[in-house]
């Protein structure tokens, strides 16, 4: 069972019967891309998810940018692609797996265990001299069984009582000018949550989008945050979607137990009520 990174090798010798591949190619600036890149091109037998469509829930303007999906619905979506209680579930992109990240985290969130990112992406698959496919995957459908959550979240109520009565430490996943408050384009409002660390997701991985190893991960975590508890730290990003990299970064290296504010900073700038540090 693979819970955190397959090695593309790895992936090349597991049994098709037992295996859903998800595809989770996504850009913000081009929503279309995935899709019309999985089709295209993709590891055999994958089955595209979509950031907006499935991986996400419905905007109502003050919940974020990608706002969880509902469980349910998000279910029906796995059971019609065949995963079952002894699927190993493996997700990748092409962006050092900062949108596979998301379905693992929300996998884990529905209580599938067998869930890992394919280290390395659709690159690192073609580079270990694997085809791609352009045919779509076939489909087994199922009934998925929702079991009791593996992950936690948070939500905004809780992040503010948290400013004026610690309980946990806030990480923030997004770039360092970001979290400064400069440069902001994704959101109306530049700057973080008040008392919030920073840790660029992409320092999670190497020159090649390779995680780097569970060693060096945990040292850098513990650099940043010095000895902690993983199940006091909450992890936060734009939307919710790159802080799912830290969640996984850190299980990788052994500290499972951290949370997600899934809403993170788009929903909470939308609320002029709530404070800004810069």
């Amino acid at each position: 069972m693979y819970q955190t990174l397959i090695s593309a090798e790895q992936l090349a010798t597991l049994p098709d019967e037992n295996l859903v591949i998800l595809d989770c190619r996504f850009r913000l600036e081009q929503p279309d891309y995935g899709l019309a890149a999985y089709e295209a091109g993709h590891l055999p037998g994958a089955h595209y998810l979509h950031l907006d469509y499935h991986l996400s829930g419905s905007k109502t303007g003050d919940n974020g940018r990608h706002p969880l999906p509902d469980g349910s619905r998000l279910a029906v979506d796995l059971g019609a692609i065949g995963v079952t209680p002894g699927t190993q579930v493996v997700a990748y992109d092409d962006v050092a797996g900062q949108y596979a990240a998301r379905a693992w985290w929300l996998l884990r969130w529905l209580g599938h265990p067998s869930v890992a990112v394919l280290d390395g992406g659709i690159a690192a698959w073609s580079q270990a001299g694997h085809a791609l496919s352009s045919e779509a995957g076939q489909r087994r459908p199922c009934r998925f069984s929702v079991r009791a959550p593996l992950v936690d979240s948070v939500d905004a109520a809780a992040v503010l009582t948290n400013i004026e009565q610690p309980a946990f430490t806030v990480v923030d996943a997004r770039s360092a000018e970001r979290f400064r408050g400069e440069g902001e384009t994704l959101d109306p409002v530049g700057g973080h949550i008040p008392g919030a660390a920073n840790r660029f997701f992409m320092h999670n991985v190497d020159a090649a989008n390779r995680f780097k190893s569970a060693q060096q991960l945990r040292a850098e975590w513990q650099a940043l945050l010095g000895e902690f508890d993983p199940a006091a730290i909450v992890h936060q990003c734009g939307s919710g979607v790159t802080a799912c990299h830290n969640l996984l970064a850190m299980s990788h290296a052994g500290f499972a137990g951290s949370r997600l504010y899934p809403g993170s900073w788009s929903e909470w700038c939308s609320d002029p009520a709530r404070p800004v540090e810069r």
